[in-house]
């Protein structure tokens, strides 16, 4: 399946010949956290097709956007990656995000909620390195049946899934409740009395990740 090009002799139009076929930007933000199967990435992407995701999967990996990796044993699957060029659109969706965050109604009604690592986006776009400058932390989210981890050091923020680093705290809960967490809608207090999230590490690292990486009008 070739998409067809605008032929404009212009930047955005180059990267819309590249990226602006329906569901490519999601599946890019699926890989932001890291590889993904091909059964994690249909997981993540609900209401697309496997025909769809597997044109859209094709086209990427021959425009030098992803990349396929076999993991080593004993997990031994078959993982899509961004290459350095996909990793190059962070910074766009990024802004892209934080654009569209302004139409995000204040519940999801009956739009489907995501995975964790569907969301890790979301964290990089609302990051606030001005209140992290003398921050070393680790933060590690266990939601639902996904790990993540997300680093700060110093204004910096990293995200990747699993377990790969020591953590400092450690958050135990399913998506709705995060979810209500990062925007704003369920206090830290309110989620710890109704025991919908459970917290290993200091009791007031919960309020800080907020502070530092969630929507605006959550802290």
């Amino acid at each position: 399946m070739k998409s067809r090009s605008y032929n404009q002799y212009c930047g955005l139009a180059y990267a819309l010949d590249k990226v602006g076929e329906r569901w490519t930007i999601l599946i890019i933000r699926e890989l932001i956290a890291g590889p993904r199967r091909y059964k994690d990435l249909i997981e993540g992407l609900p209401g697309i097709s496997t025909n769809l995701l597997a044109a859209r999967l094709k086209s990427l990996e021959e425009d030098g956007l992803i990349q396929r990796r076999v993991l080593p044993p004993p997990a031994g699957s078959t993982v899509y990656e961004l290459t350095p060029l996909g990793l190059g659109l962070e910074v766009a969706l990024i802004e892209l995000g934080k654009w569209g965050s302004q139409f995000v109604p204040p519940s999801a009604g009956e739009a489907a909620l995501l995975n964790v690592g569907s969301y890790a986006l979301t964290l990089k776009t609302f990051f606030r390195p001005a209140l992290a400058q003398d921050i070393e932390k680790t933060y590690e989210l266990h939601i639902d049946d996904e790990v993540m981890q997300v680093k700060i050091d110093k204004g910096e923020i990293e995200v990747q899934q699993g377990t790969a680093l020591p953590a400092d705290a450690v958050f135990y809960t399913d998506i709705a409740t995060y979810l209500g967490l990062i925007t704003g809608q369920i206090g830290v207090d309110t989620a710890v009395t109704n025991q919908t999230i459970h917290i290993e590490g200091e009791t007031q690292s919960l309020q800080r990740f907020l502070d530092l990486c969630g929507l605006p009008g959550s802290d």
